[in-house]
């Protein structure tokens, strides 16, 4: 049964192959130049597409930001590597130059912009009297509140000189094309990568109140920048933006569709219980083992899976390693309390969950079993956010390496006939 769920994380991830979903997206050859832009965990692989399928004698040039490990041979758009989730001096580097690109443009010229999840720590550029440093410390303390990722987001637009559609009017008068693989509950175009060719509807007030609700403690310098006048975004309406077409290539749903098409060729049906499900991991889980003990109990007369996406979040309150699909799992093998025919499966399909070398892991009904055996105490791992080393140890991590794309979450659950 473990088989069938790592074929249909498979499936998943390859419907979201940036070799397959570029070349149908790609606009038309403009006049002047071609320059290519973007960041993100598929970024590089975003390029390396565009090239394949872009005409030898049009002019094409640009840069991307990848995370480190990422990166794939090019010919024309130069790939840089720089960190996620804590933006460093790399990634302003780059940033910079992107802004410099862009600003470079006439009418007659287009701005190819290629977006995906982790560009909102790869494409970093400290608003004026914030630093790098001032940025970091405000990341962390993010990634530690366990946020949601439209309130994390929306502090960073504000934070930064190129997010928040601010690349785009950096661009104007240029027409910007903006190919866009969604990793984001909703698809919001605002969240991804924190929209950088997008405008935005919230306000320096409503990220200073995403501050205040988590009661997140940063730099002084950025509660000073949000109360500026000049920190305020440009809003969907602004007429700089009017040149701008976001096409949004890839999303959690089709990559959720693809699974359940692996699932059906078996004979197993499913039931998708969303695509941008959201919350504290461990509670989602929860909810799910609940839902998964109700169908079995229910006696449903051929095996079946529950799938889910999304992006839940994890507040981190032990010294442990794991990202949130792994705590998923043990929360959830804690919950099922080794429920008969019950098998799981949860990664993120960018391969790696939280910053750990793992895509996810997998449970069935004797993992809690064997973890006794090994001296292993379940609820002190997860009490402890250590699920990385508690699946480290049963031999139960999903490693896939990198897959050079990103629709955030996977998540299935098989009950057995």
């Amino acid at each position: 049964m473990t088989a069938l769920l790592r074929q249909m994380f498979a499936a998943a991830v390859q419907a979201a192959a940036p070799s397959l979903c570029v070349p149908a997206a790609l606009p038309a050859v403009p006049r002047g130049r071609t320059v290519v832009v973007g960041a993100g965990k598929a970024a590089a692989a975003m390029a390396a597409a565009v090239e394949a399928h872009w005409p030898q004698t049009a002019p094409l040039s640009g840069l991307v930001i990848t995370r480190y490990g990422h990166a794939v041979p090019t010919q024309r758009i130069a790939v840089v590597e720089a960190a996620h989730p804590l933006p460093d001096a790399a990634g302003v580097e780059a940033t910079a130059r992107i802004l410099e690109l862009a600003q470079g443009l006439g009418a007659d010229d287009l701005l190819l912009c290629l977006i995906s999840g982790g560009g909102s720590a790869l494409l970093s550029a400290p608003a004026a009297g914030i630093t790098l440093a001032d940025k970091q410390a405000v990341t962390r303390a993010l990634l530690r509140g366990g946020i949601p990722i439209g309130a994390m987001n929306c502090v960073r637009r504000h934070l930064s000189a190129i997010k928040g559609g601010r690349l785009a009017v950096a661009a104007w008068p240029a027409p910007v094309v903006s190919l866009i693989i969604s990793d984001v509950p909703g698809d919001d175009l605002a969240a991804i990568a924190s929209g950088p060719t997008v405008g935005d509807a919230s306000t320096c007030a409503d990220a200073l109140a995403v501050l205040a609700d988590y009661q997140l403690d940063v730099p002084e310098a950025v509660r000073a920048w949000l109360h500026r006048i000049d920190a305020e975004t440009p809003k969907p309406d602004d007429p700089r933006l009017r040149a701008v077409d976001n096409r949004l290539i890839a999303t959690p749903r089709k990559a959720l569709e693809a699974a359940c098409a692996v699932a059906h060729a078996a004979g197993v049906s499913t039931v998708l219980l969303g695509d941008d499900i959201e919350g504290e991991a461990r509670d989602v889980a929860v909810s799910q083992a609940r839902t998964a003990l109700r169908y079995r109990l229910a006696g449903e007369p051929a095996p079946m899976v529950l799938v889910s996406g999304g992006e839940t979040t994890v507040t981190v309150r032990g010294r442990g390693r794991g990202g949130r699909n792994s705590e998923f799992l043990l929360a959830l093998a804690i919950a099922l309390e080794g429920a008969a025919g019950i098998h799981a499966l949860a990664a993120d399909t960018d391969g790696i969950d939280g910053s750990e070398s793992n895509a996810g892991a997998c449970i069935g009904p004797d993992t809690l079993a064997r973890a006794r055996m090994l001296g292993l105490d379940a609820s002190a791992y997860l009490a402890n956010n250590d699920a990385y080393g508690f699946f480290d140890a049963l031999g139960d991590l999903v490693v896939t390496g990198q897959t050079l794309t990103n629709v955030n979450d996977f998540r299935a659950i098989l009950i057995e006939r």
